[in-house]
């Protein structure tokens, strides 16, 4: 194998690539990347047997293909180091990978191709298009209210749930949840709900943008692949049962207020310096026409803010972890944000005014 191509070309996907590559590996060659060339194509290849990514982009001049696994690490290292334009030559010489460019020449182990594992596919059962800025909003909108190492695993990730003319990303930690929703031209018969790993969930959103290009999605029963342009991505989908989400949506609120986001952001964060560092809990004073929030912790510090806000009601006490309220507030988009309570002990509802696709249940605190 002996190829050339600009820096440049090579270190987008490569650096996509070797963010799926673990660190600490149980099998040696799952901390290298697959080198493939074929043609003038080139892709590169990482995988950590629960994900794998496959990034393609075009040489400048191929002299011999073929396919190497070096370091992904080490690889993706050298080539930002170098200059930019710089013109890399990568070949195998004698079983090891030497990359040349300019004056420089670096030499790298390799593992035989024939050991890099590869996600077999499994029976692909329903394949779909979505625009890409669609599937990342929704990604966004939820992803901080997954769970990180809950023993009930199908926590640690995202349900995505795909039915005619819809789609919906849903996460929860068992103490929030966030719900969010799109219309799609989409015809799904009978409706699919998978749950994908909360490292699928970052990977894949590292591959979307904004615009209207599709991603084309295919649902497997024990897997989900994603292609974008020059990538195809698939994960695994963790095997179990998600909570059912719309019996924990609070219905029966009766006190609805509505703050200016940035504002209670502010306050709220301002506040959080002096709560308790273990439990980070705020105390709301629901008022007509403001709302006090109030913190305190073991050395006996206080702090005390008042916002105004749009409400006329009876008077209320509840607390909350102020992380959980500050990670909604940071995801939502527009200025004003509505809030619906029932009594102290109820969860709370969080939406931007008049709805919105998004909606997101905090869990009160006694303090």
């Amino acid at each position: 194998m002996k190829f050339s191509i600009s820096r440049e070309a090579l270190l987008r996907p490569l650096a996509l690539v070797a963010g799926v590559v673990e660190r600490r590996q149980t099998l040696p060659v799952l901390s290298n990347v697959l080198i493939q060339v074929e043609q003038d194509q080139v892709s590169l290849t990482g995988t950590d047997l629960e994900v794998e990514l496959i990034g393609r982009t075009v040489a400048s001049q191929v002299e011999q293909p073929g396919g190497i696994t070096v370091p992904a690490r080490k690889l993706m290292d050298i080539c930002k180091s170098l200059p930019d334009q710089s013109e890399i030559q990568l070949s195998l010489e004698e079983g090891r990978a030497v990359l040349r460019s300019g004056r420089s020449r670096f030499t790298l182990s390799t593992l035989p191709v024939a050991e890099f594992p590869s996600i077999e596919d499994g029976q692909s059962s329903v394949e779909l298009s979505l625009p890409r800025g669609t599937l990342k909003h929704l990604i966004d909108s939820t992803s901080f209210a997954m769970a990180q190492q809950d023993v009930r695993y199908y926590l640690n990730g995202m349900l995505l749930e795909f039915a005619s003319n819809l789609v919906r990303a849903v996460s929860t930690d068992g103490h929030r949840l966030a719900v969010c929703s799109r219309p799609a031209e989409i015809q799904v018969e009978p409706s699919q709900k998978l749950i994908v790993p909360r490292k699928g969930i970052l990977e894949l959103v590292r591959l979307l943008d904004d615009s209207d290009e599709p991603v084309s999605l295919t649902l497997g029963a024990t897997h989900i692949r994603a292609h974008t342009g020059d990538f195809t991505f698939t994960s695994k989908l963790v095997d179990g049962k998600f909570p059912d989400y719309e019996r924990v949506v609070p219905r029966n609120g009766d006190k609805v207020f509505i703050a200016e986001r940035s504002e209670l952001r502010q306050v709220l964060s301002r506040t959080a310096i002096l709560s308790n560092e273990k439990y980070r809990g705020v105390r709301l004073n629901l008022e007509e026409g403001n709302l006090r929030v109030m913190a305190n912790n073991p050395e006996q510090e206080e702090a005390e803010e008042n916002v105004a806000i749009e409400y006329s009601g009876p008077a209320m006490e509840i607390g909350f972890n102020v992380g959980y309220l500050v990670d909604v507030l940071n995801v939502l988009d527009q200025e004003r944000v509505q809030m619906t309570l029932a009594d102290p002990n109820s969860s709370a509802l969080m939406e931007e005014t008049g709805g919105g696709d998004a909606l997101y249940v905090v869990m009160p605190m006694r303090l």
